[in-house]
């Protein structure tokens, strides 16, 4: 029976070890800390628009501060639903309130906020030159505080001219891209538009680590930016954000494909473990 059960063990940890970072992740995975605890949640298990209490919608069509292109629309299946368990952000290509693009902008605030721990999406990406989907936070108090004193974590950027190329950033007043201080760094797969992926953040007091198929790409440090609200301002609660964006100061820098439309980002699920 021992050996048995030492056999089991064995092929266990040959199969773990042999394990691509390609390879799909399957709900009820647990996390990565095994001491952490399920807080938040939303599987996209229902289809229509999405979850009410769980996501809000930011509206309008003013560039979001980066001259993009589209208008986000609220409550607007074409733009947001959820089918076949998992959640749609579609940007389209259609004339709409004076611009020429629509798409939507999902977002936890008011309705849950959090401080530390691990935030994680599984999510397939759009395809094509000018879009440009991400997961996010900001920190609960940028209606008073503003951006970028706020603070601003992006768990997972993609620009389409860039196929492949992930983004983890953190923006802060002294370090953001305004000033070209931004802290962060890129991982590249190859199926991100075709495959779903793990994309994550370990959050602590002390630090930020970045995550895609829980591979850890990247690590910012309080100890390394500065102890100031300034440099870090990681301690206060953050709300998610998720959204595709189409052109922009970023997205938009080779131009917008206007062939390919609509484009779509697929969220699977998206979990906060504490």
């Amino acid at each position: 029976m021992k050996t048995l059960i030492v056999m089991k063990v064995v092929a266990v940890v040959v199969l773990l070890a042999c394990k691509s970072p390609d390879v799909l992740f399957l709900k009820g995975a647990p996390p990565v800390a095994g001491v952490r605890k399920l807080v938040w949640s939303d599987e996209f298990d229902k289809s229509g628009l999405p979850d009410s209490t769980k996501w809000g919608y930011e509206v309008g069509g003013n560039g979001w501060g980066n001259n993009e292109l589209q208008f986000y629309t609220a409550r607007r299946s074409e733009n947001t639903r959820v089918e076949n368990g998992r959640l749609i952000i579609e940007a389209r290509k259609e004339a709409y309130q004076g611009r020429n693009y629509t798409s939507a902008r999902l977002l936890t605030q008011p309705k849950s906020t959090w401080t530390y721990g691990r935030i994680e999406a599984m999510a397939k990406l759009p395809k094509g030159v000018g879009t440009w989907p991400a997961v996010w936070m900001l920190g609960k108090n940028i209606s008073t505080a503003g951006w970028p004193k706020s603070g601003e974590i992006d768990i997972m950027e993609h620009v389409g001219f860039d196929e492949g190329v992930i983004h983890g950033t953190v923006h802060t007043e002294a370090y953001n891209h305004g000033k070209k201080t931004e802290k962060g760094a890129a991982i590249t797969l190859q199926d991100v538009t075709t495959s779903f992926h793990l994309y994550a953040i370990e959050w602590t007091a002390d630090k930020i680590d970045f995550f895609v198929d829980d591979r850890k790409y990247y690590t910012v440090e309080k100890s390394v930016l500065g102890n100031s609200e300034a440099q870090w301002p990681f301690e206060q609660p953050f709300f998610l954000i998720m959204n595709v964006a189409v052109g922009g100061n970023w997205g938009g820098q080779k131009g917008v494909d206007e062939t390919i439309w609509p484009q779509r980002m697929e969220v699977d699920y998206v979990r906060v473990y504490q």
